[in-house]
């Protein structure tokens, strides 16, 4: 366990850089970070050589545990993303701080059966507790619906597909919404609640948790009218970014 508390800003190296999708990256970090839980986040600060500095946050999306990744959507307006995309190397150094957040967080512990649904780049916290689940929960279902413009835009499709051939108790669905889909499980078509009701009742399972993250558009669209007689506003947790969806 790191000897700084999670709220004081400390140096990491960047171990690996490589591409998720056209415009994702993944970000692997060397640092003296405490273990985090999955659905926690770091701060990452650049600093530039005049004294300028920009600061933001960035889910994990490793299994506890492991070393801490990232995945860094590019915006072409952004400060902090295209350095990752365009300068940063192998060796480099930057600044960061956490693990934080205690909301958004999910342990074999908490049980289930866990939904959980993503839009673009918000899979990075869902995918840590996929890790996470895929280690520790054995027999507990667990059902991830992630949203993408294309399947190239879908970050870390291959992996959730291998998972899901290896484990009964795992269901990925992709949703394409500006293309076909690759599998026959594939929608193609826009997430709303009622698409998701439809997905709930086809898996056979009543989620006990529900976890939703994406762009603020995405997650109002998908949990508004969600919650009823059978899935409570209690179970539902959201984590949004400004990022495009």
């Amino acid at each position: 366990m790191s000897a700084q508390g999670p709220t004081r800003w400390q140096e990491a190296v960047i171990e690996r850089i490589a591409p998720l999708t056209p415009r994702i990256v993944s970000v692997i970090l060397k640092a003296d970070l405490a273990r985090h839980v999955a659905g926690q986040h770091v701060d990452v600060r650049l600093t530039a050589p005049d004294g300028y500095a920009a600061q933001r946050s960035y889910s994990i999306a490793s299994a506890p545990g492991q070393p801490v990744e990232l995945i860094i959507e590019k915006l072409d307006d952004g400060e902090v993303s295209p350095y990752f995309h365009d300068i940063a190397r192998a060796g480099d150094a930057i600044e960061v701080r956490g693990p934080l957040g205690g909301h958004f967080i999910w342990r074999a512990g908490d049980g289930g059966p866990v939904l959980l649904v993503a839009g673009g780049s918000g899979i990075a916290p869902l995918m840590a507790m996929v890790r996470d689940w895929a280690r520790t929960a054995a027999d507990l279902p667990l059902m991830l619906v992630c949203s993408a413009r294309t399947w190239d835009e879908l970050a870390f499709g291959e992996e959730l597909e291998r998972l899901e051939a290896s484990r009964a108790d795992f269901r990925f669905v992709a949703a394409i919404t500006r293309g076909p889909g690759r599998r026959p499980a594939d929608r193609s078509q826009r997430l709303d609640a009622a698409a998701l009701k439809e997905l709930i009742a086809q898996w056979g399972h009543q989620p006990r948790h529900v976890f939703v993250c994406g762009s603020n558009r995405f997650v109002e669209g998908v949990t508004r009218g969600l919650a009823g007689e059978s899935l409570s506003a209690g179970m539902i947790r959201t984590e949004r970014y400004g990022g495009a969806e």
